[in-house]
Formats: structure tokens, C-alpha cells, sequence
């Protein structure tokens, strides 16, 4: 990121704006609205500013900038039309360590105004680094709509009981679920309802029945989709949000995994090809073991669980142990990788099934029902085949299917890299033997393959 958010406290500290005209003023009512001291220093003073000297208490400072003018700000506006006063004004702030932003001239700022969403003491801010101002007012006003003005409201009740809940609920894990019951149960319905007197006699009263002591966690298996990060369930992302522990595979994406809660432990147990950082049955006792801990733990993985997830294997273990768990699908590789790729896996006109099979080398083969896989009119999907491509055509075309049958390999489906690269049973090793593939990949065979270049729609960013 070109910009690192913060908040800055400026309540009664010394602010400059340099100029005066209706850009300025915009400024001076944002600087106001934190509290801050505002100096105005300008050659003239428009009426717009000068109406909002008496409201604000401003002071104002009737001449040319000169470096000497930044001695004890904390922070420095430049609302100026002229080039040369702004440019001087930016250097000398960055020589002093003062923050400094220069309007409409994102290179010459050290800090920059977002769009602003105020629900005091919530404050949520947006911005696009200086690119495109208008975009992200726009965002803004979609987050304005889904965040009621009483959001405020709940912030400042919690204030006020912060300090009891922190002596009452003395383990941490157990006061963050305490809060969060707080912000989306019933007291927070009362809040929004206007109701704050009996949403403090609630919140009250929770407090009273609270316990302190850690209770059983619980686990959630998550499937995290083929890749693209928007593809995620609701449930899912509220899931991941909420999680203490997110123990994730190898296939879950960057983007995916950067939705998950910032302050939780982040756990890697993928498995690659003659690399498992845990054996399965580690990792089945890692999600016993956190949760009997007390922490809430999703289990992330990439497309959905109980394909080819081995997720039936890891439930087993908890309900062995009497440990609380959820299941929550995910979009499986089959369908997004397909979907994104223009491959209908079914078609009237070319296949009336579609088999999923892992083809996963074991000493050197594979073990696969070839007979009924080279059957006409249907689509084979194979999940994890890349590395045993080769026997798989070869096998294929020893049971009987045309060495011409087409077939797609399909590279990070769904996300931006996504690639696709088609051919046909004799053709595809050739093809790919002087390709550089990156895991994860899926390979679709059958005649439907033909309708990837018609039906294909998502444009990726791939670059070879």
C-alpha cells in the first residue's frame, strides 16, 4: 500500500491551512470537526472562511508563506491555486517532520484526506492513495448505508462498561466473545431501536451471569473456494472474522486468507507434493487440541471440504472427542475453475455426466477406473493430476477414448493469474512440456472442452 492508514489524534493541537478559498474552507471544516487549532494563513480571505472564523475560533495570518511559518505545527494543509507556494510549503514540512498534505498534488503530500464515514466514536475512512478521489467517495456513500448513525450509540455504551467487563471477564479470549454477543444480539437491536435505557439494563445484566471461566472452542470447517476471494460464503467470511485460530492448506488463496481476522494465529499446514508440513493425523489432533483450549478455529481449505479434503477424516476426530464443530461448503474447484474457464461440465450435446477423480501418483501410477473414465458422452474433472498428466492420456487412450479428445488444464482458476491451456489426450504433455505451470491446477477432458473458446467470458491478468 502506498499509504498506511492511521488516526490522528489532533484535539487542541496547532494546525495550519495555507490559503483561503473554498477548498481550504472544506478543509478547515474537517480539521474542525477533530478539534483541532486551525491557523489560516493567506494573502486574502474569502468570504466562505472568513464566515467560519467566529464558529471555529480561528486565527488568521494575513501574509505570504514563508518556511519560517511551520515552526511549532503538528500538521500543515496547502489549499493554495498557486504551484511555487505549495511546493515551498512541502518542503519545508518535510524538512520539519510535519505532516503535510497539498490538495489535489498526492506527490507532494505526506498524508492524504480520506472519505470519511463519522458514526463518533466510529470512525470509518476510505481512500484511493490520491488515484481516484471520486471512487472512493462513491464507496463511501455504499458504507454510509450500512452503517446506522447508531452505531455511535453502541460504541459509547460499551465505552462506558469497558473498564467493569475487563475486571468481570479476566481471560481475553472470553471477553472478545463476550463483546461480540454485545454488538449482535439483542442489545444492540435495542440500541438501534432507540432504546438505550434498557440496552443498558441488559448489557448489565449479561455481565452479571457471565462467567469467567474458558469453555470448550469449537471448530469450522471452511471451504475457501477455488481462489477468488469474493466467491466465500457469507458464513464463511462471518466465520473467519470471528475465528481465534485459522489453520489453512496450501491451496487457500493470499486474498482469501486476508479476510480472516487480523489479530488471529495463522496456522500452515498445506500439503505439497513430497513436502506435509503436518501428517493428517496431526492435524486432526492441532484442531482437538485448539479447541479444547478454548479458542474457535477454522479450519481453511481450499474449494470445499468434502472433496477430495480429506474434511470427512478431521470431523471424525472431533466428534470423537465431543468437540462442537460446523461444516461450511465452499464453491469446489470443479465448478468455479469451470465456470470461469467457459466449460460447461454438462452439455446435451456432449456429456450427460461428470466424474471427479484425484489423480495422485502412488509409486508411480495411478489407480483409477480407466474402463468406465474413457466412457463416451460424459466429462472427467481430476483434481491434483498435473505431475501424473502423462499416464493419465496415456491410460485414457489405452481404454479406448480417441487420442483427439480434447482436453483443458486450467492454472489458478478464478483468480487473476487464472490460465487456460487446452489441447487433446495425444497433444497435451508436448504442450505443456515446455510450460512453466503453477499449482493449483484442474484438468477437465471430454468434448465440452470444444466450447471453451466460444462460451469463455472471465478475461485473467495471466502474463507468461
Amino acid at each position: 500500500m502506498d499509504y498506511f492508514p492511521v488516526f490522528v489524534k489532533l484535539k487542541d493541537q496547532e494546525c495550519l491551512v495555507v490559503g483561503a478559498g473554498e477548498i481550504a474552507a472544506r478543509k478547515i471544516e474537517l480539521l474542525a470537526r477533530a478539534n483541532a487549532n486551525i491557523t489560516v494563513l493567506a494573502e486574502q480571505f474569502s468570504p466562505q472562511v472568513k464566515s467560519l472564523q467566529d464558529a471555529y475560533q480561528l486565527t488568521f495570518i494575513q501574509k505570504r508563506f514563508a518556511t519560517v511559518d511551520l515552526s511549532h505545527y503538528r500538521l500543515v494543509v496547502s489549499a493554495t491555486n498557486d504551484k511555487e507556494t505549495n511546493i515551498l510549503v512541502a518542503k519545508a514540512a518535510n524538512e520539519q517532520n510535519v505532516l503535510v498534505n497539498v490538495v489535489d498534488d498526492p506527490e507532494l503530500c505526506s498524508f492524504i484526506f480520506p472519505a470519511i464515514i463519522d458514526r463518533s466514536p466510529i470512525i470509518a475512512a476510505v481512500s484511493s492513495g490520491g488515484a481516484a478521489p471520486v471512487l472512493a467517495r462513491l464507496l463511501r456513500a455504499k458504507i454510509e448505508t450500512i452503517i446506522p448513525p447508531a452505531y455511535g450509540h453502541l460504541a459509547k455504551l460499551a465505552e462506558k462498561f469497558r473498564a467493569d467487563v475487563k475486571a468481570h471477564i479476566k481471560v481475553p479470549a472470553q471477553r472478545r466473545i463476550f463483546w461480540e454477543n454485545v454488538f449482535q444480539g439483542p442489545i444492540a437491536e435495542l440500541v438501534f431501536a432507540g432504546n438505550e435505557r434498557a440496552a443498558k439494563e441488559h448489557l448489565q445484566q449479561s455481565l452479571i451471569q457471565q462467567k469467567d471461566t474458558l469453555k470448550q472452542g469449537e471448530v469450522y470447517l471452511v471451504g475457501a473456494g477455488p481462489g477468488a476471494p469474493d466467491l466465500l460464503t457469507f458464513r464463511a467470511l462471518r466465520l473467519m472474522q470471528q475465528a481465534d485460530v485459522i489453520v489453512y492448506d496450501n491451496l487457500v488463496s493470499p486474498e482469501v486468507l486476508d479476510l480472516a481476522r487480523r489479530d488471529s494465529e495463522k496456522i500452515y499446514v498445506g500439503k505439497e507434493r513430497q513436502k506435509h508440513t503436518l501428517a493428517q493425523d496431526s492435524i486432526n489432533s492441532l484442531l482437538a487440541d485448539l479447541a479444547m483450549e478454548g479458542k474457535r478455529v477454522v479450519r481453511l481449505k481450499g474449494g470445499d471440504p468434502f472433496i477430495f479434503g480429506r474434511g470427512g477424516e478431521e470431523i471424525e476426530t472431533l466428534m470423537q472427542q465431543g468437540i462442537n464443530f460446523q461444516v461450511v461448503p465452499g464453491i469446489t474447484a470443479a465448478s468455479g475453475c469451470a465456470s470461469y474457464a467457459g466449460i460447461p461440465l454438462t452439455h446435451r450435446d456432449h456429456a450427460q455426466s461428470c466424474t471427479f477423480v484425484t489423480g495422485h501418483l502412488k509409486d508411480d501410477t495411478i489407480n483409477l477406473n480407466w474402463a468406465q473414465l474413457a466412457a463416451p458422452n460424459q466429462t472427467i474433472v481430476i483434481y491434483m493430476g498435473l505431475i501424473g498428466l502423462e499416464k493419465i492420456c496415456q491410460s485414457l487412450i489405452a481404454h479406448g477414448s480417441p487420442s483427439d479428445l480434447p482436453i483443458a488444464l486450467i492454472q489458478q482458476g478464478t483468480t487473476r493469474q487464472q490460465r487456460v491451456i487446452t489441447g487433446t489426450l495425444a497433444t497435451m504433455p508436448v504442450i505443456i512440456a515446455g510450460l512453466t505451470i503453477k499449482p493449483p491446477t484442474l484438468i477437465i477432458i471430454g468434448t465440452v472442452v470444444t466450447l471453451h473458446d466460444k462460451l469463455s467470458w472471465y478475461h485473467s491478468q495471466y502474463v507468461d
